[in-house]
C-alpha cells in the first residue's frame, strides 16, 4: 500500500496541501511511519483559508465507512488493480491485510474475499476486441463512416443480447441499453427515479444499492443501533426463510432491489418465489429492480431473467453484465432492459426516462467493448463463457465440500460462485480476523452487506485453482 501511495506521489503531486478533518471524537495522529494514520468516518478537505463558499452536499456525509471503499483514492484503488466495484468496507479489510503483513512480511496471503475474476479474458473475445481497436487507424470517411459504424454496432449488441438472452420472454432491442456496467446503471436508475422515492433491499445485498441511495437523497441518517439507514426498508433474508423475504410483512415501497443469484449469500430464487414478488409488486404498484449479474451461473431451474415471470415486464427493470461470464470487470460492459409496458402512475412510460438520463449522462459503451460483447454472443464466445464460469463452479465445490467436511453450515455455492459460511455467535469481523492471521485468507465479512450479514462471512471461488486448493488445505489445518 505505501508503495502505491508513493507512486501516487511521484506520477500526481503531492497531497500535503489537503488535510483529514477528524471526527468530533477522533483525532488523526501521524502513524508510527510518519504518515497520517486514517480515521472513519473522515473527510478529506483542504485549509479552510482557501475553501469556497459552497455547501458540501449532506446525502454524502451520511455515507458509513462500510463496504469497501470509505477513504482510498480513486488513483490508489486503480493502482491496486481492484477497480472500484464496490461501495464503501474494503478499505477496512486493505488495512488489516496491510497491517498483517508488515508484522508478517514472507506470508503469503490468498484472498477468497473481492467478487473480482481472476481467469484470462477467453481468446476469442480478446481477438475481437483487438481487431475493433486496429480499426481506429482506419479513415472510415468522416463525418458519416464513424458514427454509422458506432451506432450499426450498438444496434447489433442490442438485437444480439435480445435474441440471446431473452429471446424466449419477448424483450426487443429497444428495450435493452447497452453501458459500462450493471453499477453504473444502478446509479443512473436511482438518478431517473430521483430522492422522492421509497426504497426496498434484500439484507444482506450488494451494498451499491444502498449507498445510492443515500447520495441521492432516498434515506435519512444512518442508524448505529440496528446498522441501518432510515427510509429504507431492510427485507431479511436468512437460512430461516430461505433467503426470500417474508413479503406478508413488508410496506409498500417504490422500488425494491432484488438480486438473484444474489450476492453475497449466492442463493437463487426459485419460480415460485418470483412469481410471488412479481405479484407483490403489482399489488403495490411497485417496482422491482433486478440484479441478473450471476445469471450464468444457475443450473437447475431457477429463473435466469425475472421475464420469465408472467407480468414482470409491467413492474421489472433487470440489469446485466459480461464482467463474472468473460472477466470484463476491468473492460466494463452492461445492459439494461426497461419494457415499453413499464409505466409511472401517470402513464408516461419509465423507459423513456431512462432514455433521457442514458442520453445526458453518459456517452455509449466504447467500441472495443461492444466488439468483445459481440464475441462473448457468438456461439464460441458462448462457450467459451460458459468454460469460465464452469471452472469458478468446480472452485466452488471445492469450497463447499471443505467448509462442510469442517462442519460448518454452508449456503449458496450452487448457482453462484459464493460460499456464505455460517458462524454462529460469533462476529463476522472476528472470524474474518482470525482466519487471516491464523492461516494468510482474506475473507469478507458478511456484516458488510447488512446487519443480517453479521455472523457469516462470504468466500469467493473467484481464483486459481492452486490457491483454491491451498486455501482448502489451510482451512482444514485451522479448523480440523
Amino acid at each position: 500500500m505505501e508503495r502505491v501511495v508513493a507512486a501516487q506521489h511521484a506520477a500526481f503531486g503531492s497531497f500535503d496541501g489537503l488535510r483529514r478533518a477528524p471526527p468530533r471524537s477522533r483525532s488523526c495522529a501521524p502513524n508510527a511511519g510518519g504518515n497520517r494514520a486514517r480515521c472513519a468516518p473522515i473527510s478529506c478537505v483542504a485549509d479552510t483559508k482557501h475553501a469556497t463558499k459552497v455547501q458540501r452536499n449532506a446525502n454524502l456525509a451520511k455515507l458509513q465507512a462500510g463496504y469497501l471503499f470509505p477513504e482510498a483514492s480513486i488513483f490508489e484503488w486503480n493502482a491496486l488493480k481492484l477497480f472500484i466495484f464496490f461501495s464503501p468496507f474494503l478499505d477496512q479489510i486493505a488495512r488489516r491485510r496491510a497491517a498483517h503483513l508488515q508484522k508478517n512480511p514472507d506470508a503469503k496471503v490468498i484472498s477468497l474475499g473481492i467478487g473480482d475474476t481472476t481467469e484470462p479474458i477467453p481468446e476469442v473475445i480478446t481477438t475481437a476486441m483487438a481487431k475493433s481497436s486496429v480499426c481506429f487507424s482506419e479513415l472510415m470517411g468522416w463525418p458519416h463512416g464513424k458514427a454509422t459504424v458506432d451506432m450499426e454496432l450498438s444496434k447489433e449488441l442490442r438485437v444480439t443480447l435480445a435474441k440471446t438472452f431473452y429471446g424466449e420472454v419477448g424483450i426487443s432491442e429497444t428495450e435493452v441499453f447497452v453501458s459500462d456496467g450493471a453499477k453504473c446503471d444502478i446509479a443512473r436508475l436511482q438518478l431517473t427515479f430521483g430522492s422522492s422515492v421509497s426504497m426496498a433491499v434484500q439484507d444482506p445485498s450488494y451494498p451499491a444499492y444502498v449507498d445510492t441511495s443515500v447520495i441521492i437523497g432516498q434515506t435519512s441518517t444512518f442508524q448505529k443501533d440496528v446498522q441501518q439507514y432510515g427510509n429504507i426498508v431492510y427485507m431479511k433474508c436468512s437460512p430461516e426463510n430461505n433467503f426470500f423475504p417474508d413479503l406478508s410483512t413488508l410496506p409498500r415501497t417504490d422500488i425494491i432491489f432484488f438480486c438473484s443469484p444474489n450476492n453475497p449469500t449466492g442463493s437463487s430464487a426459485t419460480r415460485e418465489q418470483l412469481e410471488q414478488l412479481v405479484a407483490f409488486a403489482k399489488k403495490n404498484g411497485s417496482i422491482i429492480i433486478y440484479d441478473s449479474a450471476y445469471a450464468m451461473y444457475i443450473s437447475d431451474d431457477c429463473p435466469k431473467t425475472i421475464y420469465e415471470i408472467p407480468g414482470a415486464k409491467e413492474v421489472a427493470i433487470e440489469t446485466g453484465s459480461f464482467s463474472k461470464y468473460a472477466g470484463f470487470t476491468g473492460v466494463r460492459l452492461g445492459w439494461t432492459i426497461v419494457p415499453d409496458q413499464l409505466l409511472y402512475a401517470d402513464g408516461f412510460p419509465v423507459r423513456n426516462d431512462f432514455n433521457r438520463v442514458m442520453g445526458t449522462c453518459f456517452n455509449g459503451a466504447s467500441n472495443i467493448a461492444q466488439a468483445g460483447g459481440l464475441a462473448c454472443l457468438s456461439p464460441e464466445g458462448l462457450k467459451a463463457m460458459h468454460d469460465v464460469v464452469g471452472f469458478y463452479k468446480d472452485n466452488t465445490r471445492i469450497l463447499v465440500d471443505t467448509f462442510k467436511s469442517l462442519g460448518f453450515k454452508t449456503y449458496g455455492g450452487t448457482n453462484a460462485p459464493y460460499v456464505w459460511v455460517q458462524f454462529p455467535g460469533r462476529s463476522s469481523w472476528d472470524v474474518f480476523s482470525e482466519i487471516l492471521e491464523k492461516i494468510d485468507i482474506v475473507t469478507t465479512p458478511g456484516s458488510g452487506f447488512g446487519p443480517t450479514g453479521d455472523g457469516f462471512v462470504r468466500a469467493s471461488a473467484f481464483g486459481s485453482r492452486e490457491n483454491i486448493l491451498e486455501a482448502s488445505r489451510r482451512l482444514k489445518s485451522l479448523y480440523s
